[in-house]
């Protein structure tokens, strides 16, 4: 069966979101909390998606036979993951995952381990998962299906273009070859309580673990500003005390004049 773009599109977006939901329970089970993990602010992470559509497309001819759909699932997932890490390591300045405490990873973006459940994964999509939700996704009428993959589309790319932006915005990343998704996170926390934008509060819980190595101007200028008002503020207490003091010491002497004039 030829497969329309609608559909491709609508398992992108199934399986961001699917890849988002395993990601943040997976690591809030480890971390004993709720991690909201993503690179983008809304519940998806789209390399999942994407690396989903890429094997639908690519493993057609392969659909009869379960070991070359392993295989090649294994060899799209990893050259996927390594170039996502790449690009968004030249990007960013910044690692947002790092394998290299893991047996048999490739210089830290991808590991034997995650490759092999990737590997298992798409095996069952090709032949179980994929088939159900293209099953769903027919019985949806062709106009309602474009009007749900268009809003969600326009969603996404404004998401894209926020998140970009905030990113973009951190200066100072640590150029440690290590996971620097808690490190912005920190940092992005920052960003949100200067712009008060309630709209960047999910990416701040994205990435659990952070150390203290970025800043941004924006939050050193709010710390400036604050520090100026507050000596601003303490001088003129003192003042208003200096002033009171010396209005006491001319009462004192205007009472002691009285008191000598009447003697």
């Amino acid at each position: 069966m030829v497969m329309q773009i609608e559909e491709y599109l609508a398992l992108f977006y199934i399986y961001s979101f699917l890849g988002w939901l395993m990601e943040a329970v997976g690591i809030s089970i480890r971390e004993k909390r709720f991690v909201d993990r993503g690179f983008l602010i809304g519940p998806y992470c789209p390399i999942y998606g994407t690396g989903v559509v890429l094997i639908t497309i690519l493993l057609k001819k392969y659909s009869d036979d379960v070991l070359a759909t392993f295989v090649m699932s294994i060899i799209i997932c990893g050259i996927l993951e390594y170039l996502t890490s790449y690009i968004m390591e030249k990007i960013f300045k910044a690692r947002w995952w790092d394998y290299s405490t893991r047996k048999f990873n490739l210089n830290g973006r991808v590991c034997l381990f995650n490759l092999i459940v990737f590997g298992i994964l798409a095996t069952a999509i090709v032949f179980v998962i994929n088939p159900f939700f293209i099953k769903y996704i027919n019985k949806i009428p062709e106009l309602p299906l474009g009007i749900v993959l268009g809003f969600i589309t326009v969603i996404f790319l404004v998401d894209i273009v926020i998140s970009f932006k905030l990113i973009f915005d951190l200066k100072d990343i640590s150029k440690e070859l290590k996971d620097n998704t808690e490190e912005i996170s920190e940092k992005v926390k920052r960003r949100i309580r200067s712009w008060k934008i309630g709209l960047y509060r999910r990416l701040v819980k994205a990435f659990p673990r952070i150390s203290e190595y970025v800043r941004y101007n924006s939050w050193e200028e709010i710390k400036k500003k604050i520090e100026e008002s507050r000596q601003e503020f303490k001088d003129k207490i003192e003042d208003s005390k200096q002033e009171f003091r010396d209005k006491i010491e001319d009462s004192k002497r205007e009472i002691i004049k009285k008191v000598r004039k009447n003697k």
